[in-house]
């Protein structure tokens, strides 16, 4: 059978190579044959993947020093202490209580009451990285717990969510991944009863259990259209951790097989009496050997010699091919050389505050389309729902809510604020942004994790103190100016004060 030939539009033959274009990386010719061709869906790859990445990654991150230090320090940088919600509502009294309210409830949404809302959101974010994905299910609890709005998050792991579940729904809907697919979208969870990994005396037969789409959180970095499932972030460094870890391996033991040997007795002339001066000592396979002491000369046969042993070093290329090799580690799931190692040898101000820039946009990307979008806004939306319709709140009425619930789903979420890389530079920046009108004070208070109305308060507490116990520092202009010199009018007062006091 011949192959087709095509033609042009006079049916003249067009040659292949005039098909294959001048691009180099589409050919299939020796050099790259069928190469990195595969043309696979979003989710077709993770089919029989997902699971075995995901245990991979958590053996990793439990014994590889690298994988669980560069963990640790991704979760710090994305969650902080928290990333608390601020709402936008113009009512003072019903933004301040839904603040209070929130600040009170939020100890009491873990479901399994070992933890607050944003030990959950450190949690779901190491979840995140090591497993791909995190799962949450809402709990509506009977108000007879007595709980301030009754309402609790349960997170679970991944492993809950069976990717090889594929099947028809009792609906009719097709089941792929373990998720539900009505007219193209999440419709329901089938949920293990228990996680599959575990193994307890109590535990029975594992049951699938449906969960509506708006009782589940499911928290994963979409990479590409349509993907349904997240994939570990070790994914592209798993097979270089564990190959450089067993190098690694390879030459510790071989320091240590070499500094268990001394040396080697030996003789150039046959030596018809075997045994040996000093204190001999025999072994398992009846080979004499001398141990060493402090202070001690072994005394030698006629004709006997030591060798000390030498074992070849590491070489001078150690050091360097590691660096090497962590700095793809550290690039392949998006932290630093220096985060990733704790390495800060050779790290200038300019370099370090690069690197960090860098780094901080993409935890900003992550906070902001993953975790905050997936995981933060539907719990406190969900929350909200719940206080109002369980008159948790005084300033605001169920009627008011659901004429217009938007208002009150307007929230700002502000994660933990950044270390500043140079204080007096950082600081002083801020500063003339503020005073030329770039930023204001509420954004620059947001930017560290903190709401510019209880600075305010505090500030407000602070100075009324300050006055009623006549304390004069530089911080306040009214008192001090920027020399720290008093002003003419606090100099009238203490004057006046003192007078007063004599």
């Amino acid at each position: 059978m011949t192959a087709p030939v095509i033609v042009d539009i006079h049916g003249q033959p067009i040659s292949p190579q005039a098909i294959a274009g001048h691009f180099e990386g589409a050919s299939t010719e020796t050099r790259f044959g069928e190469w990195g061709l595969s043309g696979a869906g979003p989710n077709a790859t993770l089919y029989s993947s997902i699971s075995s990445l995901r245990k991979r990654a958590r053996f990793l991150c439990n014994n590889n020093p690298l994988a669980k230090g560069g963990l640790d320090s991704y979760v710090s940088n994305l969650v902080g202490t928290d990333i608390s919600p601020t709402w936008g509502l113009d009512n003072s009294e019903q933004k301040e209580e839904l603040q209070q309210l929130w600040s009170d409830s939020q100890q009491e949404l873990d479901f399994y009451g070992v933890s607050d809302f944003y030990g959950q959101e450190d949690q779901c974010a190491r979840a995140l990285i090591q497993d791909g994905e995190c799962l949450g299910r809402f709990h509506d609890v009977d108000p007879s717990e007595g709980l301030l709005v009754p309402l609790q998050v349960q997170l679970l792991e991944a492993d809950h969510l069976d990717a090889g579940y594929n099947d028809m729904s009792p609906e009719g809907n097709e089941i792929r991944f373990g998720i539900e697919w009505k007219q193209g979208r999440r419709y329901r969870y089938w949920l293990s009863s228990d996680h599959p990994g575990e193994s307890f005396f109590t535990q029975g037969d594992i049951r699938k259990i449906p969960v509506g789409v708006k009782d589940m959180l499911h928290v994963f970095r979409p990479l590409r259209p349509g993907q349904a499932r997240g994939i570990t972030w070790l994914s592209a460094i798993i097979v270089k951790l564990r190959e450089i870890d067993i190098w690694d391996d390879a030459e510790v033991m071989r320091k240590k097989a070499a500094a268990l040997i001394g040396g080697f007795i030996y003789s150039d002339t046959p030596v018809t009496d075997r045994s040996l001066g000093g204190k001999a000592v025999k072994t398992d396979n009846g080979a004499q050997s001398i141990r060493l002491e402090s202070g001690t000369f072994p005394v030698l046969k006629n004709g006997q010699k030591i060798q000390f042993h030498s074992s070849a070093d590491v070489g001078a290329n150690y050091q360097p091919f590691l660096q090497a090799q962590w700095r793809m580690i550290a690039r392949g799931w998006g932290l630093t050389y220096e985060q990733q190692t704790g390495d800060l040898t050779g790290v200038n101000y300019t370099s370090l505050r690069a690197g960090l820039i860098e780094f901080r946009r993409l935890c900003e990307t992550l906070q902001q389309r993953t975790l905050i979008f997936q995981f933060c806004r539907p719990v406190v939306n969900r929350w909200t729902y719940t206080a109002v319709l369980n008159a948790a709140l005084e300033t605001i009425s169920v009627g008011e809510y659901l004429k217009q619930p938007r208002r009150f789903h307007r929230v700002k979420w502000n994660p933990d604020g950044w270390d500043f890389t140079d204080p007096v530079k950082d600081r002083l920046a801020i500063l003339l942004d503020i005073r030329n009108g770039l930023t204001s004070r509420m954004r620059a208070v947001a930017a560290r994790g903190d709401r510019v109305e209880q600075i305010d308060q505090e500030n407000l507490e602070d100075l009324e103190r300050t006055i009623a116990k006549h304390l004069v520092y530089d911080c306040y202009p009214s008192q001090t100016n920027q020399t720290g010199s008093l002003q003419d009018k606090m100099q009238e007062k203490v004057l006046l004060d003192s007078l007063e006091e004599e």
